[in-house]
This record gives structure tokens, sequence and C-alpha cells, in this order.
């Protein structure tokens, strides 16, 4: 399989509304998750909490080609996911704080939350779970005929996971409408690529299946978005799953809790100002396009709006009652098998110390 992508026959030149577009999403997303640090050192966020900084052309420039029948699943480095979908950040900051408010009712915190609206299915906590998820949502695609994709995205450490190779395989059989990208930032939570993957070249994880892979510059938007083009194509189209491997970089550790000892300061500056993917596209605008200083200032604090918008929501909305502990556990009503009435399900709250009872 070929690492370099074929270009879209379907690729239009970008405007440059589109890309100051593209430069404001992804300053949304870098700018929220500097936000969330504040919060966790604050104590205001609890838990796990691994941000995307680094990565942000990855998503936004995958997500800029998709339909809304489109659907997306991701692991638990998902807020950047969630606001390139779409997702209200004030919804967002006020899970993160475990808030009433939340998208997830304050249940799911970091790692979990979910918007049907968006078509966006999670935040997943253990490595490598989402992808089988993920290639249900495509086989629901493939099933109503509704002409959507899904977008399973997956570490570089989930690609050693056995459960991947499985939905490779189930995939590939069935030709599934599935784009997997493999969001590769060098490292396993502490673990280099080259410590704990025996093949460097995730991309062609998928070959046994007959699954084609790309391997793509995961820090410039530009080469993200016309391989997303290719691929969506290419699922649209019907010749099944692909597979693209975006090269990126993380500057946090894998968790708020990671101080990232296991990398030089060298490396991580290197990064941050050589390959840097909203500074290498503000750099684009400024040259080609002549955008003044000014209009990316009037960006940064529209930006900078937004994010204390969202702080001040999920500080001001109140924690989820203990009432909300028993929602959304069980389907209201099931369909019985062999033709049998439909059931009503309900939880109901303890009256004392006991466990809940499931009455029918």
């Amino acid at each position: 399989m070929a690492s370099e992508p074929k270009a879209s026959t379907v690729a239009k030149p970008l405007t440059k509304d589109q890309l100051l577009k593209f430069f404001q999403d992804m300053l949304l997303i870098r700018r929220f998750e500097e936000r969330c640090t504040q919060l966790y050192g604050m104590g205001l966020i609890g838990g796990f909490c691994h941000l995307y900084i680094g990565q942000e052309a990855v998503v936004v420039g995958i997500q800029s080609v998709l339909n809304p029948q489109d659907s997306v699943i991701t692991a638990y480095r998902d807020h950047g996911h969630m606001l390139a979908c779409g997702m209200n950040p004030k919804g967002v900051m006020a899970e993160l704080t475990g808030r009433e408010g939340g998208l997830s009712k304050g249940k799911g915190g970091s790692m979990h939350m979910f918007s049907k609206e968006k078509n966006f299915y999670g935040g997943h906590g253990i490595v490598g779970a989402q992808i089988p998820l993920g290639t249900g949502l495509a086989f629901a695609h493939q099933y109503k005929n509704d002409q959507g994709l899904n977008v399973a995205y997956m570490g570089d450490g989930a690609a050693n996971q056995g459960q991947v190779y499985e939905a490779f395989n189930m995939a590939a059989l069935w030709k599934l409408p599935i784009i997997y990208v493999i969001e590769n930032n060098q490292y396993g939570m502490g673990t280099s690529v080259s410590r704990h993957a025996a093949t460097p070249d995730l991309y062609k994880r998928g070959e046994p299946y007959g699954i084609p892979g790309y391997r793509i510059n995961g820090m410039d938007i530009m080469a993200v978005r016309e391989a997303a083009l290719m691929a969506a194509e290419h699922v649209r189209s019907g010749k099944g799953p692909i597979l693209l491997e975006m090269e990126t970089y993380r500057y946090r550790g894998h968790s708020m809790s990671d101080p990232g000892k296991y990398r030089s300061k060298d490396e991580v500056d290197g990064m941050k100002n050589r390959h840097d993917p909203i500074d290498s596209l503000k750099e684009l605008l400024m040259t080609t396009y002549q955008i003044a200083e000014q209009a990316f200032e009037l960006i940064e604090d529209q930006v900078k709006a937004v994010v204390l918008e969202a702080v001040e929501f999920a500080k001001d909305s109140p924690e989820p009652g203990e009432a909300e502990l028993y929602t959304d556990v069980l389907k209201d009503e099931i369909i019985l098998p062999f033709g049998q009435s439909t059931a009503t399900v309900a939880i109901v709250p303890p009256q004392s110390s006991s466990n809940a009872i499931i009455s029918w």
C-alpha cells in the first residue's frame, strides 16, 4: 500500500475564509484545552484529563469534509473532537467539571460524553474499545443506506490491540463505510512508538485485510484535509474501509498527571517551534493572503470570549442531583424475543442504603 495518498478528484481550492475558519477552529481547541489545564489545577476538573494540544490539525482537517449524517467515535483524548464536531463549548466544559449542564449531565466527565444531535458517540476510556463500536456504526450506515460513513479515531498505542484487527477483518469483509484514523502522536502513554510497535509503519496495519493505508503529516491541516477528502471519496464509492496514519505530536503529557519526563525539552520545543499547526497556518495566511496581524488578534479575542463563557457557564451550573444516577441506565422499553410483549423497564432509586431495584 502506498504511503502517499492520491489526490482527491473532488477537491476544490480552499478560500481565504475557509482557511481562517480552520485557524479559528484550531485556536478554539488550543485555548479551550489550556483553560482546562487551569481548571484542573484549581480542582474544578477531577479524574483523568487528556489534552489535545498540538494535534488540532488532525480533527479539524478531517471533520471539515464530513456530512451531517456521518458519525464519529474516538478515544479518551476527545475534547478537541467534540469541539470540531460542533458540540457546544459550554456543554463540554460543564461536563468536564461534572455539572448538570454538561452534555452527559455531569456523569461522563472528560472521557465519556456524547451527542446524538452531532452523531458523536464518545469518548471511550478503554484503549481500542471504540474501534469495534465505530465498525458497528459503519455497519448501521450501510444497513440503513443513509449515505453516511463513520470516522473511528485511535491512538498509536491502540494500534496494537487485538480487537482493532477483528474490526478490520469484519469491515473489510463487508466493505463497511469507515475511515480508521490512527493519531500517531509518537507516544503510547510514556512509551515511544519505536519501543511499543514492532513495525513503525502503522499505516500498513490494514494490509492483511486489504485495507489501503496512508501516512499523512498530521501537523499540516492542508495535508490532512486533502487526505480526508480522498478517504471519504474512497469510502463513499463503496470500496470499503481505509486507514489514515496521522503523524502528529502532543505537547503535554499523556494526561494531566503525567510530567512527560520520558522526552527532552528540546524535542518538545523543536516540534512547537518548527511544526505547530496553528502557527503554520497563520504564516500561510499572512504570506499568501496578506492577512494582517489585527485580524488574528480579533479571532483570538473572539475565541477567548467563547472559552470564558464556557467556563462561567460550567461554574454556574449546579452539580447533578442524586436522582440523576438512575437516569439513562436502561432504555425505557425493550422488545422481548419470540413475539413476547414489550416490557417497560424502570430504575427505581433506593429508599434506603440497599441497592437500586429494577422493576418490570
